[in-house]
């Protein structure tokens, strides 16, 4: 520990036993998207147009097609990793716009990510889009880093550099992508131009409205979420220092050295046992952080290389439906916030659905059948606080139960108020003062002559025949609405 202790007092030179070589670095990016409104089926024409495939579990075929040539997926443990009724959300037999659908094209091509220090070739696998309900989505690059005797602090400095969608920071700004002859100088104008370049216009930009710098509706930042596995030489030892490092994304400071960006021990100590689970230690660890999900081991290549199938296959689906039940879960406490209940209450209905529908369909508190892939996946809820997000929202239910009940009971109360005036009139006056009048034809002569009391009446008798109709096309109006707005979901 005091060897430690010295090395985070004193900055890393590249050369330190600390910054230690790895075997192999496998990288999955993910960027959550909102979809506009109701456009699924033009996403999912585009992509299949593009070469995209629906995945499948019963699709045997596709266990190799996205992953590289030494890796593969078994739909099988897919299937028995989660509980059928999680299977039925994540791996629907069909096009169903109310589970996960996943558009899969693989790619196999090369590029390298060009940084102020040194050039990083690596291999794009292939590319996921994924569509989801509550109009979300994510858009998942499947990387392998190529560079030869790359150590840790590169490998970590490359997946900083590409996840950065936006040059919002000087590193960011000296760092280019060189693909397929051309050269970008920013991961999303290399998202939206190379690899999906349709798909830009089917992002809702709403959320954008008031923003001076941001150009894409992010829904979390304007970073990707990185999934990492870190192949170390067998039987090599995974510091304290590397774990946090490799969770906390730190690759290279201002000078080109290995960076940290926390000094004290106990801070990284504790930090690291709140995030990690240390089931396999001290040969692998897994950790989890608000924006990276990781893996380092020390295993043979056997091992190692099924680590890196699980994190292609069943550990992906555990970190996008926590990332998803995250993301819907800040939606809705938006939409909460911004809806206007006096003046909006077709869209408080709606959030009420919304809520309802999330709670009964998708916000499934157990998910996996195996002990180990539960500790990871509780894990990851944990870390994302999903459970404070979604005793919010739930509060947030009954707040809006609470005022459409109030809201409704003044309402009623006030057609009850109206509907016994005009009982209480005619009930005195009675319609029988003017109503042989009204016979056809309409005595419209006889009507100069009437009392104060009869034109009481008369007017009674047709206000309280117009409220009527106004009354019965408004509920007849609701009604359609509604029935339109089910069919269309």
């Amino acid at each position: 520990m005091n060897n430690e202790s010295m090395n985070v007092a004193h900055p890393f030179n590249r050369g330190d036993p600390a910054d230690q070589r790895i075997r192999e670095a496998n990288f999955q990016f993910l960027f959550p998207f909102s979809l506009t409104n109701d456009c699924h089926s033009d996403v999912k024409r585009t992509l299949e147009a593009e070469g995209f495939v629906p995945f499948r579990l019963n699709a045997l075929e596709l266990e190799d097609a996205f992953y590289g040539p030494k890796h593969r997926v078994s739909h099988r443990d897919m299937e028995r990793y989660y509980l059928p009724f999680t299977n039925h959300v994540l791996f629907p037999p069909e096009d169903n716009e109310e589970s996960f659908q996943r558009m899969s094209k693989a790619l196999g091509t090369t590029g390298v990510l060009r940084t102020r220090y040194f050039d990083a070739p690596f291999a794009l696998h292939a590319v996921d889009v994924v569509l989801c309900p509550f109009d979300t989505g994510f858009i998942t690059l499947r990387v392998q880093l190529l560079k030869e005797d790359a150590t840790l602090t590169e490998a970590v400095e490359f997946a900083d550099r590409l996840r950065a969608l936006q040059d919002a920071h000087s590193e960011d700004r000296s760092s280019s992508i060189f693909y397929e002859g051309e050269t970008y100088q920013e991961v999303q104008d290399f998202i939206f131009q190379a690899i999906v370049p349709h798909m830009v216009e089917h992002l809702d930009r709403t959320p954008m409205d008031g923003a001076y710098f941001e150009e894409l509706p992010y829904l979390i930042d304007e970073r990707m979420y990185v999934m990492a596995s870190y192949a170390y030489p067998e039987e090599t030892r995974i510091s304290l220092l590397d774990r946090y490092r490799a969770t906390r994304l730190d690759g290279l400071d201002d000078n080109g050295d290995p960076y940290i960006s926390a000094y004290y021990i106990p801070y990284i100590e504790e930090y690291c046992r709140g995030t990690s689970l240390e089931r396999w230690a001290p040969y692998a660890y897994y950790h989890t952080d608000e924006s990276c999900f990781c893996c380092l081991s020390s295993l043979n290549e056997h091992k190692a290389d099924a680590i890196v199938n699980r994190m292609y296959g069943e550990y992906y689906y555990g970190l996008l439906l926590n990332l998803f039940h995250r993301i819907v879960l800040l939606k809705l406490s938006n939409a909460y916030s911004r809806v206007r209940m006096e003046r909006d209450t077709d869209k408080t209905e709606l959030l009420i659905r919304d809520i309802t529908t999330f709670s009964a369909k998708y916000n499934f508190l157990e998910v996996v059948s195996q002990s180990q892939g539960r500790e990871i996946f509780l894990q990851m809820r944990r870390m994302y606080g999903n459970e404070e997000l979604f005793e919010d929202v739930k509060q947030t239910l009954t707040d809006l139960f609470k005022y459409q009940d109030n809201a409704n009971s003044r309402r009623s109360s006030y057609l009850l108020t109206v509907l016994t005036i005009y009982t209480v009139i005619s009930g005195i006056y009675g319609m029988n003062q003017v109503i042989d009048d009204l016979e056809s034809p309409i005595k419209w002569g006889e009507m100069p002559g009437y009392s104060f009391f009869q034109w009481i009446a008369l007017a009674v008798t047709f206000s309280g025949l117009l409220v009527a109709f106004l009354l019965s096309g408004n509920i007849l109006w609701k009604w359609g609405r509604d029935l339109l707005k089910r069919f269309r979901r």
